[in-house]
């Protein structure tokens, strides 16, 4: 890690969950077949999961927004995410799913990468619905009112 740059915890919390579809996190990037390093939840029960994982935060001039970095971000450094997938994607290979969803980074704000930083028993969570609309497993760019907060461990 440099010398500019902070380690955060964040927690990925799915509720309703569609049941017997499974969901891993994407570590790195994937290759030219789909196939990436793939992260069980670190929790789990019978209609919710989560994952627990930690990103490297650049520290920028005031007023800049954060820069994420680390093994789990994915996309352009002004629009970081990253993938939660399901079905295939995260290694069932008999289903018909083959998901995956994006997870804002882009509204973690200074405020709160302070705020957890200062509390070692703290953690930044943000919780989303596991399942879409069409009653598979949660997809796409997840743009909703849902925002990271911090909670304790």
């Amino acid at each position: 890690m440099k010398q500019n740059e902070v380690e955060i915890p964040l927690r990925i919390t799915l509720y309703r969950v569609p049941p017997g579809v499974r969901f891993a996190l994407q570590k790195g990037k994937s290759d030219a077949k789909g196939n990436a390093e793939l992260v069980p939840p670190s929790r789990m029960d019978a209609t919710s999961l989560s994952f627990f994982f930690s990103v490297r935060v650049a520290q920028s001039k005031p007023g800049a927004s954060p820069r994420f970095l680390g093994e789990f971000t994915q996309g352009p450094p002004d629009k970081r995410f990253v993938y939660v997938n399901s079905g295939r994607r995260a290694g069932q290979p008999d289903t018909l799913w083959d998901r995956r969803a994006k997870i804002p980074l882009t509204t973690i704000t200074p405020a709160l990468i302070d705020e957890v930083r200062s509390a070692p028993n703290k953690v930044l969570a943000i919780e989303i619905e596991g399942k879409g609309r069409d009653g598979g497993p949660v997809c796409a760019s997840l743009l909703s009112s849902t925002q990271w907060r911090t909670v304790p461990k």
